[in-house]
């Protein structure tokens, strides 16, 4: 049993040092490049996802629920559904206002040409595998 306390610790020291470190690298995040930026979302996201998996594992824990409260998991809920909602938000603003840049960029002929080579017609394979016998 002490195991399973010192793994609960260790998992919250260790986010905690997570926590500290995204706040020592987005300082000033307003003046980072666009590289910087994408690289800091996306170790963001990494995390968030590694941290997602956790949780739901968590969830399935035996001990978690035999011995988890009622209490515990309506503040769950109560958080979780806010940050659900807040990603789903913030994926639907991102996503149109991306899309919105990317028709007038293609409207005045300003995408990069290499990134629509194939877009316009199906890409053909150099190579064709058949699975066939």
């Amino acid at each position: 049993m002490d195991s399973y306390f010192l793994n609960l610790e260790a998992w919250v020291k260790r986010q905690e040092e997570v926590k500290e470190s995204f706040k020592k690298a987005e300082e000033n995040y307003e003046n980072l490049d666009r590289l910087a930026l994408i690289l800091l979302s996306r170790q963001a996201f990494q995390h968030m996802m590694r941290t997602i998996e956790a949780f739901d594992q968590w969830l399935k824990e035996p001990m978690v629920i035999s011995h988890m409260p009622r209490e515990m998991l309506v503040e769950l809920w109560s958080k979780l559904r806010i940050i659900f909602y807040q990603l789903l938000e913030l994926d639907i603003e991102h996503t149109s206002k991306f899309s919105e840049h990317i028709k007038k960029l293609a409207e005045e002929g300003k995408l990069n040409p290499i990134l629509t080579i194939g877009k316009k017609e199906k890409e053909t394979r150099r190579f064709q595998i058949s699975t066939s016998i």
